[in-house]
């Protein structure tokens, strides 16, 4: 657990207080996730780099975003993880380890007076890591992991599952019954592509039409869907330049939340550099989102 010695300061764990969405379709909830809300008029946003570098280059990014952010009037949550446990490759960089990841994201998320997020792996990071985070993420591969899904739970955290590329959307609402059994009702689900043969996916717009009429706050993963899973060989391509056209098609379908991987320079980045964002894009990316969720309004 936590040293003592840490000067990070957890963030309270909240209870869970979801209403009907108006005019929203089904059952659809409004969920406060730090000082954020997902489900509501405006789009919420996960952005960061692929995973943590170092404190120093973890708080830079968070402050460019930050500063893109706040020119736009958007509302986000700040991403990274810390540990890459599904690599290609077993030599491959993975990252810095749970607690001194969590204490760094936790420290750069306070630093820019936003919540932080990051992805678990097993049950035992999930306590761990509820010291420190307001959402915590299931990756896509361990979606139908009930140990996990359930200690994450059981946190009192907001929960963030991204949907297995291996499955229909139909296919969350079994997930979302392991949820709530475990006491969590502030949770959502990120659609982030379908296995589309070998080393392609591809990403189906009606699902978040089908995640959404089940009565799921829905985020569209732009930037994982356009990987090409071992595409290269030892490691994983992707379409980066095609991330900003899948999210403005996932904009117009009425998504509640964009998931974008962006860093300063993505041909230098550890991890999953062909499909980021670079910053120097990030604010024309969001301003197209924008312009298309007012269009829509």
């Amino acid at each position: 657990m936590p040293s003592k010695k840490t000067t990070v300061t957890a963030p309270a764990k909240r209870a869970a207080t979801p209403k009907k969405a108006s005019g929203a379709p089904g059952l659809l909830r409004i969920g406060k996730v730090g000082s954020v809300t997902l489900g509501g008029k405006e789009p919420l946003f996960i952005l960061g780099p692929c995973v943590i570098e170092g404190s120093k280059p973890l708080l830079k990014a968070a402050r460019i975003i930050k500063s893109i952010c706040s020119d736009l009037g958007v509302q986000f949550v700040f991403k990274a993880s810390y540990d890459k446990a599904n690599r290609t490759s077993g030599s491959s960089y993975r990252g810095i380890g749970v607690l001194d990841g969590c204490r760094m994201l936790a420290e750069a998320g306070a630093s820019i007076g936003v919540p932080v997020t990051t992805d678990i792996h097993s049950p035992e990071e999930a306590e761990i890591a509820s010291e420190f985070i307001d959402l915590l993420q299931i990756p896509a591969f361990l979606c139908r992991q009930t140990d996990l899904i359930e200690a994450a739970a059981r946190t009192g955290r907001a929960v963030n599952v991204k949907k297995g590329q291996f499955l229909a959307p139909w296919d969350l609402a079994p997930i979302a019954g392991k949820l709530r059994a475990a006491g969590c009702e502030s949770f959502c689900f990120t659609e982030r592509g379908t296995t589309f043969g070998y080393n392609n996916l591809v990403a189906d717009m009606r699902s978040l039409y089908w995640i959404r009429e089940q009565g799921f706050p829905v985020i569209f993963d732009a930037t994982h869907s356009v990987q090409r899973p071992g595409g290269g060989g030892g490691h994983t391509t992707g379409d980066g330049h095609l991330a900003p056209v899948l999210a403005r098609a996932a904009m117009a379908a009425g998504v509640d939340g964009i998931f974008l991987e962006t860093h300063e320079n993505p041909a230098k980045a550890p991890s999953d550099g062909p499909n980021q964002i670079p910053h120097a894009k990030l604010a024309e990316t969001l301003n197209s989102l924008l312009s298309i969720r007012r269009a829509l309004a």
